[in-house]
């Protein structure tokens, strides 16, 4: 099965005060460091996989460079890697290839590398489309610079786009909510991606509302209920408007959902370089289903080339992850086909979970289906849980 590859570019223009990435801002005097590493890995991705005991394919359909912002990168670093990318991997012709794009990044010499590159999607980091909330959070761009970004797009031939909006933003209420979801509606975007403001101890904003305090605007972020119902109303209004909830926070028009992010919920094939970038890929060890490895989510420790976290995947953790990761999409888990994958006894171990979390109105059954409710999104993570076992990786 083809790979997918994602590339992480930690650079930042601005370190949003919600996020909780391992992207920052840092001198552009390390980005050349940076990418001499990522190339280096890149060359060597086969001897890695092998390393780690895992089957390497070199056909790839699709490519995701994420961030961070990719596009504060000098364009004969992104040329670069992109070439190195050729030299490693066989592109299929109709791969996806996408690049996460800050607004405001998209110059006219961006847009030419990108075309060069055959770049035939960009994921933009709106947030908001209003302009307090989206400067509160240390955004930089306004509401017209996404606008002129999008009329810049359309016009180099680049229509396949995914906007992504924040439920929980600070300042945000009702009807600013509703004027970003007109703005984006009225931008007729092929993808959306609409996500609840996480609150843990990762990022500034986070630690704050924790607290209690009033740094970065805290004290004026929405209570949970509010935000819930914020996100409510995006589904709502975005299955209106024809774009489909296919994943938790994923909402396309037929035939635009993300191929890339499809691979993590459907447990197929990528990998990952850089900092912070996770890799999974099939092994032929007996017993083993498939390996997972990561990188140090330390920007110096990466380039210092840090340890690899290996994690082998048996039977049991292919059968958790099947059904926390499968019923992260719209469509659910089919019990009949994991029934058929991993055995009638293992699926009936879940019986009882399964049983409790549709009492509760968490999950609903269709015949062998089982999906999330609309009540059992907004509660995903505690759904999860009941099919996770906690397991330390090795570290090799």
């Amino acid at each position: 099965m083809p790979l997918g590859l994602y590339l992480s570019v930690p650079f930042c223009r601005t370190k949003c005060t919600y996020c909780n990435f391992a992207s920052d801002v840092f001198s552009k005097v390390i980005f050349d460091r940076y990418v001499d590493r990522l190339c280096h890995d890149l060359n060597q991705a086969e001897e890695t996989a092998s390393r780690m005991g895992g089957c390497f394919d070199r056909a790839v359909d699709s490519i995701y460079l994420g961030g961070g912002t990719p596009t504060l990168l000098d364009i004969t670093q992104l040329q670069r890697i992109f070439v190195t990318i050729s030299q490693n991997f066989q592109v299929l012709s109709q791969a996806e290839i996408t690049v996460e794009c800050a607004p405001g990044t998209l110059n006219s010499a961006m847009m030419e590398v990108l075309q060069n590159c055959q770049v035939n999607r960009v994921s933009l980091g709106v947030q908001s489309f209003v302009d307090e909330e989206a400067a509160s959070v240390g955004r930089l761009h306004r509401r017209e610079t996404v606008l002129a970004d999008l009329v810049r797009l359309r016009g180099a031939g680049i229509t396949n786009f995914s906007i992504d909006l924040i439920a929980g933003l600070p300042h945000q209420t009702r009807a600013s909510w509703d004027f970003s979801l007109n703005e984006l509606i009225a931008a007729s975007p092929p993808h959306v991606s609409v996500y609840m403001l996480e609150v843990d101890e990762d990022s500034r904003l986070g630690r704050e509302l924790i607290a209690g305090g009033a740094r970065y605007h805290a004290h004026m972020v929405p209570d949970e209920d509010l935000t819930a119902e914020l996100y409510s109303v995006a589904c709502e209004r975005l299955e209106a408007a024809g774009l489909h909830q296919y994943e938790i926070s994923n909402f396309a028009r037929p035939g635009f959902e993300s191929r890339h992010n499809l691979k993590y919920w459907n447990r197929e094939p990528y990998l990952g370089f850089g900092v912070d970038a996770h890799s999974m890929l099939p092994t032929t060890t007996g017993g083993v289903e498939g390996v997972r490895f990561s990188t140090s989510d330390s920007l110096e420790a990466y380039i210092s080339e840090s340890d690899v976290h290996r994690t082998l995947v048996d039977r049991r953790a292919a059968l958790e992850e099947t059904f926390f990761l499968g019923l992260r999409l719209t469509r659910g888990v089919d019990l009949q086909e994991v029934s058929a994958r991993f055995g009638q006894k293992a699926v009936a171990e879940f019986s009882s979970v399964i049983a409790e979390l549709v009492s509760i109105g968490l999950l609903q059954q269709l015949g062998s289906v089982i999906c999330l409710t609309a009540q059992g999104r907004l509660l995903s993570n505690e759904v999860f849980e009941k099919f996770i076992a906690q397991a330390e990786p090795s570290r090799l």
